[in-house]
């Protein structure tokens, strides 16, 4: 895959495969789950690739073992031209600054038992940063970039709402100074009301910060908003990787056309005229996915190759990449999408 000199994250043939066991006095592996099954991607310094798809499709496994917080099974994890793979332990606990995760939710990632200045301070403990400084002050001066104040230090998780709390949590991830941080569905177990607050912190940090941001979450309207490209994962592969524009407005791929049917418009005449394309069957299961094309079993324009031989991962237009059979360098996603009607 292409990439530029502003790469700061890049992922090589990325694998996470949990092995099966099975056996009652000696245990073997009969199988594996297949969460993260060869990705490869970039994410440029101050960017924000937005990471869809449906549950269970791998998309936290990817952002986990990113990080290294969960060891990939085979490839490549690269922060600028450092390999976090190859790393030992001590390498990768020097690395950690640079790299953090917003967690999905608010309400059991801060522990209840400790007040709001013992959770934001606790990284600079950790890493032994800001001995200059007074930790107080530092914890008082994230409070405040969240939108949060000096008197909310002595209070407990259970005193805040669910927005207040993921700002605690978005303010523990912002403490050692990091560039890049994954976004692991931050605004999921959030009320509506919320969410576009929460996603309008994280845009005017990354203004004012320089973050780059892994951004996954279900909500395609959110991810339209915030992301400058978007990867469409499906059964532990990126079938579909574009610019927001691009991916939004012409998609490419038919899981990709079956989720964007889904996204309502906001206008009463268009809605009426489109035709949401209903999926049918269920996703297979990752332990045995099937032959192939991953999706053959529920797309409605699989043809024969599709269960036989599995789709390359391509570069159909500039900065567009696809994994499907049907779609080549003259093919118009709009009359795909028109097919399936």
């Amino acid at each position: 895959m292409s990439q530029n000199n502003n790469t700061l994250i890049r992922v090589e043939n990325l694998r996470v495969h949990f092995p099966i066991y099975s056996g009652i006095l000696i245990s073997r592996q009969t199988g594996a789950v297949k969460a993260v099954d060869g990705l490869s991607f970039f994410v440029s310094q101050g960017e924000t690739l937005g990471l869809v798809g449906e549950s269970g499709c791998g998309k936290s496994t990817t952002g986990r073992a990113i990080l290294q917080l969960i060891p990939p099974t085979t490839g490549k994890v690269f922060y600028q031209d450092i390999e976090l793979t190859s790393l030992n332990t001590n390498q990768l606990r020097s690395l950690r600054p640079k790299m953090q995760m917003i967690f999905q939710d608010p309400y059991a990632t801060l522990n209840p038992r400790h007040t709001i200045q013992d959770i934001v301070r606790e990284p600079l403990e950790i890493h032994r940063l800001d001995k200059n400084l007074k930790m107080r002050d530092r914890v008082v001066e994230l409070l405040e970039l969240v939108g949060l104040k000096s008197v909310h230090l002595n209070r407990f998780p259970h005193e805040f709402s669910g927005g207040q709390r993921q700002r605690i949590g978005i303010a523990r991830a912002l403490a050692l100074n990091p560039n890049f941080i994954v976004c692991d569905e931050p605004i999921s177990a959030l009320d509506v009301s919320i969410q576009a607050q929460v996603i309008n912190l994280l845009e005017d940090l990354q203004k004012e910060l320089g973050l780059t941001y892994l951004f996954i979450a279900h909500d395609l309207s959110m991810v339209k908003h915030i992301s400058h490209r978007v990867a469409v994962m499906y059964l532990g592969k990126i079938v579909e990787l574009a610019d927001r524009r691009k991916l939004f407005m012409e998609p490419l791929h038919p899981y990709t056309q079956a989720l964007m049917s889904a996204v309502p418009v906001p206008d009463p005449l268009l809605e009426k005229k489109r035709e949401r394309i209903i999926l049918k069957g269920e996703v297979p299961s990752p332990s045995n996915p099937p032959p192939g094309c991953v999706f053959n079993t529920r797309c409605r324009l699989a043809k024969e190759i599709c269960s036989e031989l599995e789709p390359e991962y391509r570069q159909i237009r500039p900065d567009h990449y696809v994994s499907c059979h049907l779609v080549d360098e003259d093919t118009s996603g709009l009359e795909i999408f028109s097919r399936t009607k």
